[in-house]
C-alpha cells in the first residue's frame, strides 16, 4: 500500500520536489534555484536543459533526505510558473531557444499588431484573456519566426511547443524515448490558443498566431494518469498537472464557487472558484481554468495577476544589496512605523490586472531627504498589500460576491508586517494555513487523486487547518486616505515606454 503522493513543483526562480503523506503533511522536500538570465531590458529567460538538471536533481535529493522507497510513492503531479514557453525537437530533445518566461516583453509588437484590429479585449470572449506579452501564443510565435530554421523545422513537424509543465512530463515520461506530449486545461487556458467553451486548440487563434497546431500538446484533465515516470521515480504514474495557481486553488481546497485564495511568490495571484460557469471580467481580470477532475466537467475560475511582487524584494537583495537575505526585509520595515510618504510601484514589466498596460515602468515616487533604507523596505512590502487590494475590488466587482476573508499561501505569507498590512488595506481577516505550501500540495492531491491515493475532493478538505489570521486593524479613514495615495502613484507609471 503506497503511503505518498509527490510533486516536482518547477517555479520561476527553483524547482523542487515534496513528498506529502494522506494527511497532506510535508515529509521531505528539496529544492535547487536556477539561473535567470537577462539578455535586453524587458526580456527574461530561462535555459529549459538546467530546468530538467535542476527538476531530476531534487528528486533525487528529495528521496535520499527522506529516506523514501520511491515505491511507496502512489503518484507524482507537475505544478508549473505557467506562461513560461518552451519550443524544443521532438527528435533531439533539445530546445530551439531559450524559454521566454512569462515575464518576458519581447511581444509587445506582437500583440499591438493583433490588437489594432478590435483592440487588446479582442479576443476575451473566446479565450478569457487580453492581448498581453503575459501568454504564451505570442512567445511561440516570436521564437517561430526568429529562430533560425524553426519555423521550417515547425512545419515539417519536427518541433513541440509546452509550457514549463509538459516540458517536465514529456522528459519525465521518457522524453526522446516515447515521452507523453500533454498539457491541462489549467495550462492551456494560458496560452490564448485554447477555446474556453470546448477546452481545444482554437483553429482561429493557431492561424492568427501562425503556430501548426501539430506542435501542440494534446490537452487533458488536471487529475488524470498520463504515462510512468523512468529515472529515479521508474515505473511511478505522472498523474497530476496544474499551473501553479490553479495547484494552489487546489491545495486550498478551494472547491466551492466564491472561494478565494491569493499566492504571494514571484508575483501575486489571486482566484476565485466560479464553478462550471464561465465569468467574463468587466473589470480587468482573467478568465480562467480551475481544473478538471478525470470525466468531470471543468471548474472555472476569475484572476488577478500582478507581475511582481516577491521578485522586488529580490531586486532589492540583488540589484540593490540592501540586504543579506530577503527575510531581513521585514527586519527593516519594521524600525519604522510608515512608509514615510513614499509609494514603490514595481512595474518591471508593466501592469497586470486591473490595467494591463506594458507601456507602464516601476517608479518611487513622494521621495523626501526624510526617506532611509527602512521606509524602501517598508513600501516595498506595502505594494504587494496594495495591488492585491486592487485585485480584491475587481473580483468583487465582476462576482458581485464580496469577500468575507482571504486564505493566503506562498513565501511571503511569513512576513507577518505584511500580512497584517495586508488585513488592514483590504478590511478582511488574512488566514495562513497549517501547510503554506499549497502549490505543492495542490498537485500531489491532483495525482493522488486520479490513481485513488484519496478517494474524493470533498474528503481533502479535512486535511486543510489554519495555522494563523490576522485582522483589520486600521480605522477606514486611513485605509481609504493610503489607498488613494496608491492609486495616484500607479498613475505616474502609465505611458512610460512610448
Amino acid at each position: 500500500m503506497a503511503k505518498y503522493a509527490a510533486a516536482v513543483d518547477q517555479g520561476t526562480t527553483s524547482s523542487r520536489f515534496m513528498i506529502f503523506d494522506h494527511s497532506g503533511k510535508i515529509v521531505c522536500y528539496d529544492q535547487k534555484e536556477h539561473t535567470q538570465i537577462y539578455p535586453k531590458p524587458g526580456w527574461v529567460e530561462h535555459d529549459p536543459m538546467e530546468i530538467w538538471g535542476a527538476v531530476q536533481a531534487v528528486i533525487a535529493g528529495a528521496l535520499a533526505k527522506g529516506a523514501i522507497d520511491p515505491k511507496d510513492i502512489s503518484a507524482v503531479g507537475v505544478t508549473n510558473q505557467r506562461e513560461t514557453t518552451v519550443v524544443w525537437n521532438r527528435k533531439t530533445g533539445k530546445p530551439v531557444y531559450n524559454a521566454i518566461v512569462w515575464q518576458d516583453t519581447r511581444t509587445d509588437q506582437i500583440c499591438n499588431e493583433l490588437a489594432k484590429e478590435g483592440g487588446q479585449d479582442r479576443f476575451r470572449e473566446k479565450v478569457g484573456l487580453p492581448l498581453a506579452t503575459y501568454f504564451s501564443g505570442p512567445k511561440i510565435k516570436w521564437i517561430l519566426d526568429n529562430v533560425d530554421g524553426a519555423r521550417a523545422a515547425a512545419d515539417a513537424g519536427d518541433l513541440a511547443f509546452g509550457n514549463i509543465d509538459t516540458w517536465v512530463i514529456w522528459n519525465l515520461t521518457g522524453g526522446v524515448n516515447g515521452g507523453v506530449h500533454v498539457t491541462d486545461v489549467s495550462n492551456a487556458s494560458r496560452t490564448m490558443l485554447m477555446n474556453l467553451k470546448t477546452l481545444d486548440w482554437d483553429a482561429d487563434m493557431l492561424k492568427l498566431m501562425s503556430v501548426p497546431r501539430s506542435m501542440l500538446p494534446t490537452i487533458c484533465a488536471s487529475s488524470e494518469k498520463y504515462g510512468n515516470a523512468i529515472g529515479s521515480l521508474a515505473g511511478i504514474p505522472v498523474a497530476g498537472d496544474l499551473g501553479d495557481q490553479q495547484a494552489a486553488l487546489f491545495g486550498q481546497t478551494c472547491f466551492s464557487p466564491g472561494e478565494a485564495k491569493n499566492t504571494y511568490g514571484t508575483g501575486c495571484f489571486m482566484l476565485l472558484n466560479t464553478g462550471e460557469k464561465i465569468v467574463p471580467s468587466q473589470s480587468g481580470l482573467l478568465t480562467t481554468l480551475g481544473y478538471k477532475i478525470g470525466n468531470q466537467p471543468a471548474v472555472y475560475a476569475l484572476e488577478g495577476s500582478i507581475a511582481i511582487t516577491g521578485a522586488l524584494v529580490q531586486w532589492l537583495r540583488d540589484n540593490l544589496r540592501m540586504f543579506d537575505f530577503s527575510k531581513h526585509i521585514e527586519d527593516y520595515a519594521a524600525t519604522v512605523q510608515d512608509s514615510g510618504g513614499i509609494y514603490i510601484v514595481p512595474a518591471f514589466s508593466g501592469l497586470f490586472a486591473p490595467y494591463w498596460r506594458s507601456d507602464a515602468r516601476g517608479a518611487i515616487v513622494g521621495l523626501t531627504r526624510y526617506i532611509n533604507r527602512a521606509h524602501i523596505a517598508r513600501a516595498a512590502l506595502e505594494a504587494t498589500a496594495y495591488q492585491t487590494r486592487e485585485v480584491l475590488d475587481a473580483m468583487n466587482a465582476d462576482s458581485g460576491v464580496p469577500l468575507t476573508a482571504l486564505k493566503v499561501d506562498g513565501g511571503m505569507v511569513y512576513n507577518n508586517l505584511l500580512m497584517q498590512f495586508q488585513a488592514d488595506i483590504l478590511g478582511v481577516p488574512v488566514i495562513r494555513p497549517t501547510v503554506a505550501e499549497t502549490t505543492s500540495l495542490g498537485a500531489a492531491y491532483a495525482a493522488g487523486l486520479a490513481v485513488g491515493f484519496w478517494d474524493s475532493v470533498e474528503g481533502l478538505r479535512a486535511n486543510w487547518g489554519k495555522d494563523k489570521e490576522w485582522t483589520p486593524e486600521m480605522d477606514e479613514a486611513t485605509r481609504e486616505k493610503l489607498y488613494k495615495g496608491w492609486k495616484k502613484a500607479v498613475t505616474r507609471t502609465f505611458d512610460w515606454v512610448e
